[in-house]
Parts: C-alpha cells; sequence; structure tokens
C-alpha cells in the first residue's frame, strides 16, 4: 500500500524510526536474531521502553495515558514497528483489559489499575475458555457465588489461558446466576492470581 504523507507525518515517520533505532533493547534484538525464546522480562524491556515514551498505549484515550495520535500517525507507527521487526507487546493488559477498565470500571479501578498495566508493573491473563466452553461462553460453567456484600468464592476451571503462569492478574469469566438464560447471568472478574486456592497447571506444547 502507497500512502502518501503530509511533510508533519513524514517527519513523525522518522521521529518514530531513530527512536526504534536507538531505543529497541539491544539484548532482545539479540535474541530475536538468535531465535531464542523470550521470555516475561524480554517482553517487558520494550514495554517500560515504550511505557517512559507515553508511546506504550496509542490506542488509550488521552486522559488514561494514550498518545492522541491521529489514525495515520498510529498506522505509521504500526508499519514502522512491522518494519523494525520489534516485537508485540503482550495483548491482554493493553488492548483487552485496560480498555474494559477505563470504559466500564469505578474511578477506584481506573485509578489503581491503568497505571500498573501502562508502566508493566502488572501482567494480565484473560481467562474465558474452560473445558467444553470455548468462544460459546453459553457454555460457561465456572462460578462465583456471593460470600458477603463484596467478596465472592469462585469454584470451577479454565483451560487454556495464555500467560496464566507468569500473569498477576486475570480478567475471568464467571458465571453468577445459575437460573438465567445461559447467555446471560455472566460476568468478568479481575482476578489477583495469587489468591488462594488457584492452582496453575501449565500445558506442554510442541
Amino acid at each position: 500500500m502507497n500512502l502518501e504523507f503530509s511533510p508533519e507525518e513524514i517527519a513523525f515517520r522518522d521521529e518514530v524510526r531513530s527512536f526504534i533505532a536507538e531505543n529497541y533493547p539491544v539484548e532482545l534484538r539479540g535474541k530475536q536474531d538468535e531465535g531464542d525464546e523470550l521470555s516475561k522480562e524480554d517482553f517487558l524491556s520494550w514495554h517500560k521502553v515504550l511505557a517512559k515514551k507515553g508511546w506504550v498505549a496509542p490506542a488509550w484515550p488521552v486522559e488514561y495515558g494514550g498518545t492522541g495520535w491521529t489514525p495515520t500517525q498510529r498506522y505509521i507507527w504500526s508499519e514502522e514497528t512491522a518494519r523494525a521487526d520489534c516485537i508485540r507487546l503482550m495483548p491482554f493488559g493493553l488492548t483487552m483489559v485496560g480498555p474494559v477498565i477505563y470504559t466500564f470500571g469505578t474511578p477506584e479501578q481506573k485509578a489503581h489499575y491503568l497505571p500498573r498495566i501502562l508502566s508493566g508493573e502488572d501482567w494480565w491473563c484473560q481467562g474465558y475458555s474452560e473445558p467444553g466452553a470455548g468462544s460459546d461462553l453459553a457454555s460457561l460453567r465456572t462460578r462465583a457465588d456471593p460470600d458477603g456484600d463484596d467478596h465472592f468464592i469462585v469454584n470451577g476451571r479454565k483451560q487454556f489461558i495464555s500467560g496464566m503462569d507468569i500473569a498477576d492478574y486475570a480478567l475471568v469469566a464467571l458465571r453468577t446466576n445459575q437460573q438465567a438464560k445461559k447467555q446471560l447471568g455472566i460476568i468478568t472478574f479481575l482476578v489477583d492470581t495469587k489468591s488462594p486456592g488457584i492452582e496453575v497447571r501449565r500445558i506442554k506444547t510442541l
């Protein structure tokens, strides 16, 4: 695709190219070139560089830490990071959980979680699938039962949760109403993965 950029957009593209060339972690580039498996710390090394620059969440609203870039600038950013073979930032916190919190969360949740997602202090995963319930959440059986005014007890199993073994928090879909229509009675919870009773079993892959 050939696009005509304005002089301001060309200047922005040049700024992006220079920033990547000067700031992309050397050790991370070496691991990529060697084909080594990347760790959580590797992903965070680039994440933290972008967080310090203020470029870690281009799609977020400015008031929550976004860049305020135009759609064309965001396109240029995506194009340049691909051209430079930058690793893709882990999406769960930045593109899945963060937007849910800044759209639907309480002021307290926004103040606590959003800065920690941006900085990389909190690492997130997403818990929807479970045995017998993949993309069809109507089959979801893991339940959250009220325990007092502001606590729930969770019972059930989740499956195929990428990054659960290294995540600090999970966005988990749980059934809270056993009598409602199967497509209803489901709420997403922010779950501390270190909560008592959580057991993580790794699934080995090729």
